[in-house]
């Protein structure tokens, strides 16, 4: 099993981190890559998007789990 690893990014004009296993932060930069999106930018939309009572954290790791889920149903 991967560990936690916390990172750091630059959104909207501050830094924030968020920790995330090396499996998730690899799918995300996938996405984002795949989305022609700075990587940046992914996670300022899904901090945006969150619910305000979940952490960045497990934001992130949901819209994986869905994107990669939604991708396989398309399918």
């Amino acid at each position: 099993m991967s560990a936690v690893v916390k990172r750091s990014v630059s959104i909207r004009g501050h830094r924030t981190s968020f920790s995330v296993e090396q499996p998730f932060f690899e799918a995300l930069r996938e996405i984002a890559s795949m989305r022609g999106q700075a990587f940046a930018a992914l996670i300022a939309e899904i901090d945006e998007t969150r619910p305000r009572d979940t952490n960045l954290s497990s934001a992130i790791r949901l819209y994986v789990l869905e994107y990669f889920r939604s991708r396989q149903q398309a399918s």
